[in-house]
This record gives C-alpha cells, sequence and structure tokens, in this order.
C-alpha cells in the first residue's frame, strides 16, 4: 500500500481544458434524476481546486480498488478530474450568464494587488511550516491574467483548508480568502468561458447543479473507497479531504457519513472488533 500524501489544492487551469472535460461528460446529465441532485452548498471553485490536488495522492491507489473493491466503479474513479473540471466549467458559464458584467480591466484591478497580498500571506506560512511549501510555489509562479484568476481560487483554496491552523496566525482574513475564490471564478468567466457547449441545451442553473451533482458523487463514491483501503492507516482524510470542511448546514445529498459507512465496511482482523 502506497505511502500517504495529503492533498493540497491546485489551479483548476484553462478555460479550453475545462470545457474539453465539460464536452466529455454532458451526455450524462440526463442521467441524473432531479430528486438526486445535490444541492449546491459547497464553494465550487475551492471544492474543485481541493479535488484536483487530490488526484496525484489518489492515483497508488488505482490498482488495490480494483483488486479489493471490484463492485466499485472504477471508470467513476478515472474520471474524477473529468467531472472536476467540468463541474468547474459549467460554475465559469454560469457566473458568465448570471453576474454582473464586469470588465476584465476592473476585475484585474481588483485581483492583482489580492493576489499579491494572500501569496505573501501564503509565503509566510509556508515558511513556519503551516500550509505546503509545494503548493505556494506553485502559485507563485504563473503570470498573466488566467493565470492570475487560477492563483486566486488556489490560495482560497489553500487558506480555506487550512484555516484551523493557520487562523490567528496571519494576516489574511476570511473575508479575503472568500473573495479570492469568487473573484478568480469571476475573472476566468470573463476571460475565456463563453456559451459554447454541445448538444444538451440546459438553462445555466440546471447545467451547474448536474455537473455539480456528478462531480460530488464521483468524489463521495472516491472517498468510501479511500476510506475502506486506508481504514487502519488513519489518513483517508488526507488522502481525499472532506470538500465541506469547515463548513456548517451541509445537505445529506451533498455528502454522507463517511465514517459510519467505512466502520460498516472496514476491514477486520482476526481476533480485533471495530470500533463503536
Amino acid at each position: 500500500m502506497p505511502e500517504s500524501k495529503k492533498a493540497a489544492p491546485k489551479k483548476p487551469g484553462l478555460p479550453p481544458d475545462a470545457r474539453a472535460a465539460y464536452l466529455q461528460i454532458e451526455n450524462e446529465f440526463a442521467l441524473v434524476a432531479e430528486a438526486d441532485f445535490v444541492t449546491i452548498n459547497v464553494d465550487i471553485p475551492q471544492a474543485v481546486s481541493l479535488a484536483l490536488g487530490a488526484l496525484e495522492g489518489l492515483a497508488p491507489l488505482r490498482a488495490a480498488i480494483v483488486e479489493q473493491l471490484p463492485k466499485h466503479s472504477i471508470a467513476t474513479f478515472d474520471k474524477l478530474g473529468t467531472y472536476a473540471l467540468a463541474a468547474w466549467y459549467s460554475h465559469l458559464l454560469f457566473l458568465n450568464e448570471t453576474a454582473p458584467k464586469n470588465t476584465v480591466k476592473e476585475l484585474t484591478e481588483e485581483a492583482a494587488p489580492l493576489r499579491a497580498n494572500l501569496l505573501r500571506d501564503a509565503e509566510a506560512a509556508a515558511g513556519r511550516g503551516l500550509v505546503p511549501s509545494k503548493t505556494v510555489e506553485e502559485i507563485r509562479s504563473g503570470q498573466g491574467n488566467i493565470d492570475t484568476a487560477n492563483d486566486l481560487v488556489a490560495l482560497s483554496a489553500l487558506f480555506s483548508d487550512n484555516w484551523k491552523t493557520l487562523q490567528g496566525k496571519t494576516a489574511a482574513t476570511e473575508k479575503e480568502v472568500a473573495r479570492a475564490g469568487e473573484l478568480g471564478a469571476l475573472l476566468l468567466s470573463a476571460l475565456g468561458a463563453r456559451e459554447q457547449v454541445g448538444t444538451v441545451t440546459l438553462p445555466s442553473t440546471e447545467r451547474r447543479v448536474r455537473a455539480f451533482t456528478l462531480f460530488m458523487r464521483a468524489y463521495n463514491e472516491t472517498r468510501r473507497a479511500v476510506h475502506y483501503l486506508r481504514w487502519h492507516e488513519g489518513d483517508a482524510d488526507d488522502l481525499a479531504p472532506s470538500l465541506y470542511k469547515g463548513r456548517g448546514g451541509r445537505g445529506a445529498k451533498a455528502e454522507e457519513a463517511l465514517p459510519e459507512a467505512a466502520q460498516q465496511a472496514a476491514p477486520v482482523e482476526a481476533g480485533s472488533s471495530q470500533p463503536s
């Protein structure tokens, strides 16, 4: 079994890549019943950034999933990144249609100093070992408006995912962190997302919730598998972190009680008992 690797947020990437992912899965929208829609009560940019960051650490578990969990859909595991990017693109399209029509110039005038401030705060936190220095280095390497937008999304996810550790130890505020995620998505929408979807014609709101539901379904199924495989190591939440970390009021459909599910499925060694 591979060593644990704690997931760190990752930039969502370029709109054309996200659009390509969206086109790959849009024919699955019709398979999502309205009764199964997942309520969007999580920040989509942050959730996508966290899920994409988890992929590298999850990849070594693929063989074990195939061997030990034959009924688990390996196709869903393999397409997790595609579902994440598709949800991201549907969110950009939603913003392009519903958000105030700020110009790129207006958005970048706010985005540039916010990125600079949060990046300095992230570098200081990394210097004290509070956040992964590699993640901060990857964010710092970006240049241009698209990178600025992606950097804001990644910074927002980085601070949010580590807020319990950072609170009271950083100059960054929760308001700035939240605004970074919003602004990054708005800027990317203004720069590249257009009403260029495939053959499925749906209102932007419904399109977004269907894509989000497919993404969350794939991520939660992956988390179930990880909790089973890494039960004894106790690092499942490092490899596949909750996308609702630090948030209250989530819906039952969005993220089911994984610890209980894992207890039911956890491997039991001879002479041992499951935790109550």
